[in-house]
This record gives structure tokens, sequence and C-alpha cells, in this order.
């Protein structure tokens, strides 16, 4: 009997844990980027590309946030709203890309009920953080 007890008490803490994590606000983390290539970037071991397929939940956003380098998106499903620091929003939809230039203090928000999805490269700095959250 006791063999039984301990696996339906993590089994509950589990289904705990699910309905907590499903009730919590969006946040970056849920995010799900999968990373095609990342690599040095020619003639300049400072900086590296990196290309990776990034799936935006549903009512999923980030902070305000900028990079140590050039970023580029292109929307592949769904809709995703780019907001750049100071500008409006533009809804960017299948087949739109943005440019953010090094320091472009920018956030990207799913505002649908449906997931999207979108090609991310960057072109940045080696050996520093990738994302620096800007506050409001």
């Amino acid at each position: 009997m006791r063999k039984l007890v301990v696996p339906v008490a993590i089994l509950a803490s589990g289904m705990i844990a699910a309905v907590a994590w499903s009730q919590s606000p969006p946040r970056q983390s849920q995010f799900r980027p999968t990373v095609y290539f990342q690599m040095p970037l020619e003639k300049d071991p400072s900086r590296f590309v990196r290309m990776q397929n990034v799936i935006i939940p549903a009512g999923a956003s980030n902070e305000f946030h900028r990079h140590p380098g050039d970023q580029w998106w292109t929307i592949q499903e769904g809709e995703i709203t780019y907001t750049v620091r100071g500008q409006a929003p533009r809804v960017l939809k299948v087949g739109d890309w943005v440019y953010a230039p090094r320091g472009t203090i920018h956030r990207n928000q799913n505002l649908t009920n449906a997931p999207a999805r979108a090609v991310e490269m960057n072109i940045t700095d080696k050996d520093v953080p990738q994302t620096e959250v800007v506050p409001e």
C-alpha cells in the first residue's frame, strides 16, 4: 500500500502545479524557440549568427527589451503585435517582417486566441546576455 501513496502524492502535486501554471499570466518564458543553427559570424568571432523558429502561444507576450545586435523576424503563422517603444504598435501577419537594429527597445505580443509562429535571425555580440529587459 505504501508504494501507491507516494506516486499518488507526486501525481497530485503535478496536477496542482499544472493548474497553477495554466492560470499564470503569460510570460516571455512561454515563447518556445527552436534553434536551427548558431555559429560565429565569418571574419568576426566576437559576434554570432543564430536562426530559430519561435512559437508564441495565444495571449503570450514579452516585456520591452533590446538585443546586443541586429534582429530580423518574419511571421509564418498567426499574427504578432510588434511595438517599438515610442511608436504605435504594428500587427504583423503571415509574410510580414521586421528589422530591429542593435539596441531597439521593442516587445512582441500575441493578442489573439491562436498560437503564432515566426522565424528569427539574430547577429549579436558573443558572450553577453542576448536580451536585456528595459523597464517601462
